[in-house]
């Protein structure tokens, strides 16, 4: 009777305890929500625009403010996030790089979009070194992407930018020529546009830099002293005929065109470890990653690369229980007409960290406050980051959707969204940041 008496008190006490923690946490919820909402109000810097906000914990059950949230925002860069999410379901280790079949003394290969062949900020080559040590005749089988070269609603006179290089089935190194200032004279990789190079003795700009025909491969440069430090990177005009002439430089050997459907018997060569490659693109928000890897996905499921068949898979196999359906054109966030709401973004990043099951491996991904990638200089220098997310850029836009550590060790999950504003976009990171160092050291 006595120990039965003991176990009923014992009881008793953690019961009341649980409740006493229940009540204290919906309490410094409770003061959390109040105290960003009056943020919010009383802040000059984000009354003049629409903001929209939304934190919780890592489960759905756990929102504890909300602004906006169901409205639909530009996300810019933050439409990376889908991309990144989406790789994790469907090319969870490594990176199909092209398919092939061998046939006779001949090897004949189809790309799938891989935009890690011969990347340069990354030291992978299996593809490289299949095909340049294969013993048969190689043939590129060319066709199964037929699309477009920019994303819906890309702004055409962005072309000359390295953050919108074309979009192809066989891309290499980033589908760029590289300029730089070697010895005085401009250096050109590769050197295949070599003979592309032309100097405008009209020019007359003050800044020096290359400017590449509209429609074609010619590379303008103004006379005068090129700068010692140049450097500059220039999307080239992509073709069959140029794919082709880029592999035999780069491969030293002969490659031949055909015309020939992929048969689903072809084996895959895979060149790069996904991790790496997703790592790549959401640390320095690179576009171009980004919009290749939606034709990645698309090689998983069918003969056709379609960015658009990838989107419309995605959001139907794996993304159909979100608040509310995106309009997800592209997998960079380069169109201003994809619309997302922040609270599909605080979902999406739940199942991001539920997909990845390791917040060390998740973080190193992702821009750092204070320390790394694109949110480097958006918070104070630090070496112990609280704030892990991508960032979104436009003009007039800038958005941040991640992760954010409290003191108290708490982790929770933000999306943070500001369209049309005419201010600074300086003085706004530093409001965000403010707001974000406010629930790291109360929460």
């Amino acid at each position: 009777m006595e120990f039965k008496k003991a176990y009923r008190i014992q009881s008793f006490f953690i019961s009341a305890l649980l409740i006493l923690l229940f009540l204290e946490s919906c309490s410094v919820q409770h003061r959390l929500a109040k105290d960003v909402s009056r943020f919010l109000k009383d802040s000059p810097v984000l009354n003049d625009h629409l903001v929209g906000f939304a934190i919780s914990g890592l489960t759905q059950n756990e929102l504890i403010y909300a602004q906006n949230a169901d409205k639909y925002f530009i996300p810019a860069s933050n439409t990376k996030l889908y991309t990144f999410y989406a790789g994790l379901k469907m090319i969870p280790d490594s990176i199909p790089a092209i398919r092939y079949i061998e046939r006779g003394d001949s090897l004949i290969f189809w790309g799938t979009g891989d935009p890690s062949f011969l990347k340069r900020r990354m030291k992978t080559d299996k593809t490289f070194k299949f095909l340049s040590t294969s013993t048969r005749q190689l043939f590129f089988a060319a066709g199964r992407y037929t699309g477009n070269v920019y994303g819906q609603g890309w702004a055409w006179d962005d072309y000359n930018d390295d953050t919108q290089a074309e979009i192809t089935e066989l891309p290499m190194q980033d589908n760029l020529v590289e300029f730089k200032n070697e010895d005085g004279k401009i250096a050109v990789n590769p050197q295949h546009f070599n003979l592309c190079l032309v100097k405008d003795s009209l020019n007359k700009e003050k800044e020096f830099r290359v400017v590449r025909a509209l429609e074609k491969n010619e590379f303008n440069y103004p006379s005068g002293v090129i700068p010692i430090d140049f450097t500059q990177l220039v999307p080239y005009k992509t073709s069959i005929s140029t794919t082709l002439n880029l592999l035999r430089d780069t491969l030293g050997r002969d490659v031949q065109l055909i015309r020939l459907a992929m048969p689903a018997t072809a084996k895959t060569i895979y060149n790069s470890r996904s991790e790496d490659l997703f790592r790549e693109m959401l640390l320095s928000s690179d576009n171009f990653i980004a919009e290749q890897l939606l034709l990645v996905y698309s090689n998983q499921f069918q003969q056709e690369l379609s960015s658009t068949d990838a989107i419309r898979y995605i959001l139907d196999k794996y993304l159909k229980d979100l608040p509310h359906r995106p309009r997800w054109v592209d997998g960079s966030g380069v169109s201003r007409m994809n619309l997302f709401s922040p609270r599909d973004m605080i979902l999406l990043l739940q199942m991001i960290d539920k997909e990845v099951n390791n917040r060390e491996k998740l973080f190193s991904m992702l821009p750092a406050g204070g320390l790394s990638g694109t949110l480097k200089n958006a918070y104070p220098k630090t070496d112990h980051p609280f704030v892990f997310a991508k960032t979104g850029t436009f003009s007039n836009n800038y958005n941040q959707s991640g992760y954010i550590v409290t003191k108290k060790g708490k982790i929770l999950v933000f999306s943070f969204m500001n369209n049309s504003f005419m201010g600074p976009v300086k003085e706004l990171k530093a409001e965000m940041a403010k707001l974000m160092g406010y629930i790291h050291d109360q929460y």
